[in-house]
């Protein structure tokens, strides 16, 4: 069964789109309209919020733009992204199967999950990564199959 680490290392050699081989982020400092500039330019969808050190305090998603920001008509130029970010993260371990990873998003209404090994931050799966995953392995087994039903 495929895990997430299986994406990640697919991502790194090409396999599957990606649009950086970096992890976006921001410190809590930054400010909504720099940060939503930096998903723009880096054409995510959600930044992880890291501390001095590298360590993740929250994610920044365009939901909590909309949501957080816009909505309660705060100016994005002075609201910081630490004051307005996701807080209570959901992570995975890279061990963890692609389809427990499908189900964590779907159960929490998430899109986005950092995966964190042994404490540091390993990769963000994004709910478009696993789907680009899936089609590639629907893919290669409707190849199969066609193979294996004209040989026979």
């Amino acid at each position: 069964m495929p895990r997430v680490a299986d994406l990640i290392a697919a991502r790194k050699r090409g396999d599957l789109p990606q649009q950086s081989r970096s992890i976006a982020s921001v410190n809590p400092e930054t400010t909504v309209l720099d940060a939503a500039k930096a998903m723009n330019e880096a054409h995510v969808g959600s930044l992880v919020v890291l501390d001095s050190n590298g360590g993740l305090l929250g994610i920044f998603t365009e939901r909590d733009v909309l949501r957080r920001v816009v909505a309660k008509s705060l100016d994005p130029e002075q609201t910081l992204v630490g004051d307005v970010m996701t807080k209570n993260v959901h992570t995975a371990p890279p061990e963890t199967p692609l389809d427990d990873l499908r189900t964590l998003m779907r159960e929490k209404h998430i899109r986005h999950v950092p995966i964190v090994s042994d404490g540091k931050l390993a990769g963000m799966v994004s709910i478009g990564d696993l789907n680009a995953a899936e089609a590639k392995t629907l893919v290669e087994t409707i190849t199969y199959l066609e193979r294996y039903m004209t040989v026979t």
